[in-house]
């Protein structure tokens, strides 16, 4: 049987009580609660978090899950939510959810309520804990990796969106039998938050960069090396962007944008696809406008993301794939290490339904000079 309180990792979980109401209400009237949680009220007023203290709450203890507020165990104050919900007893599963308040985040709350909070239903006979989380919401998914959750894959528009429509989540999941502490990372994060030799900087691509990615991939260059080769639409850019730390908190890929590094002015981009974890292998890809090609920027970057693929992420193979035809990008390669293994006859669809051969690259730990 669930308590009613549990201590531990420096947070308190406890049952709401009628003096939570007005923190509640501020907490989940917040407009990051509101973006991530669509199936709050909107607005969200003292009498729905009163309704939620008298009445949801005690129905979803009715109804075999569990919602608690997260309190300083010191002052006692509401710092957040979390509880169990969608019970389903014939398969031991359960699914976790969680929100923090304005005033207590960055504090590591929601990780600590998590964390306590899935070892307690562990203990009580629970075998698989979900969590889901949007697309966008990434420091929720840097919770539950560090609560020990592993990503699993897309719930294909599990969730109404605010306003009509549907979206996808993010499944996280932990076993009991899972080992304590944070789930592994394929990808794990830059030094420092980037990469530098002096004269190239990388850092992770974000939502503010949409523009430069459209710029960039509405080129006519750059769509022919595109799969397939057709510019994006202006959507399809923005939501890749605000998604690109998603695909790199689930090991997917690493998106970056390529600095100039005395100036900070944007160069280009670059990804490490990271599309063979089970061998150790991973693609790197790369673009520069127009005015930053022939500078040897592109050599700086492939050989900056190479060496983190390898130290860091530990790679133990990183191959790139050329257009048969576009030498540059070949030199670009050889002198960054890489050696030419061969060309794949038809790979790649190219324009008015073609086929383009692909010249393949590759590189190895000991390829890497000085």
């Amino acid at each position: 049987m669930t308590p009613e309180t549990i201590e531990g990792y420096g947070v308190r979980l406890r049952l709401f009580r009628p003096e939570d109401a007005v923190d509640t209400a501020s907490a989940c009237s917040d407009p990051l609660t509101q973006r991530f949680i669509s199936g709050m009220p909107a607005p969200y007023t003292e009498a729905d978090a009163r309704w939620w203290i008298t009445e949801g709450a005690p129905a979803a203890w009715a109804t075999g899950g569990a919602a608690y507020a997260i309190a300083d165990p010191t002052t006692d104050r509401l710092l957040g939510g979390i509880g169990l919900s969608n019970p389903v007893p014939t398969r031991n599963q359960a699914e976790i959810g969680y929100w923090v308040a304005p005033w207590a985040r960055g504090r590591g709350v929601a990780t600590a309520g998590t964390r306590a909070l899935a070892e307690q239903a562990f203990a009580t006979g629970v075998a698989r804990l979900e969590l889901l989380t949007n697309l966008e919401n990434t420091a929720s998914q840097r919770v539950a990796l560090a609560a020990g959750f592993r990503h699993e894959g897309v719930r294909r528009d599990a969730n109404p969106t605010r306003g009509g429509g549907r979206h996808d989540l993010v499944a996280w999941v932990r076993l009991a039998e899972d080992p304590p502490g944070p789930a592994p990372r394929l990808l794990p994060d830059l030094p420092d938050g980037r990469l530098t030799d002096g004269a190239v900087a990388l850092r992770p691509l974000g939502p503010d960069d949409a523009d430069l990615m459209y710029g960039l991939h509405t080129l006519p260059e750059v769509v022919a090396s595109r799969v397939p080769p057709e510019p994006p639409s202006r959507a399809a850019v923005e939501q890749h962007c605000r998604q690109a730390g998603t695909r790199w908190l689930s090991g997917q890929a690493a998106n970056l944008v390529i600095l100039d590094a005395a100036t900070g002015a944007a160069a280009g981009t670059c990804a490490l696809v990271y599309d063979q974890p089970a061998t150790g292998q991973a693609m790197v890809g790369y673009s520069l406008l127009p005015a930053w090609r022939g500078r040897g920027l592109a050599t700086r970057t492939v050989r900056l993301l190479t060496r983190w693929g390898f130290a860091d992420v530990g790679l133990d193979r990183i191959w790139a794939g050329v257009h048969v035809g576009n030498p540059a990008s070949e030199r670009v390669l050889e002198r960054a290490g890489f050696r030419r293994e061969g060309v794949e006859r038809g790979r790649l669809p190219g324009a008015g339904g073609t086929r383009a051969d692909t010249a393949l690259f590759g590189l190895l730990p000991g390829d890497l000079d000085g």
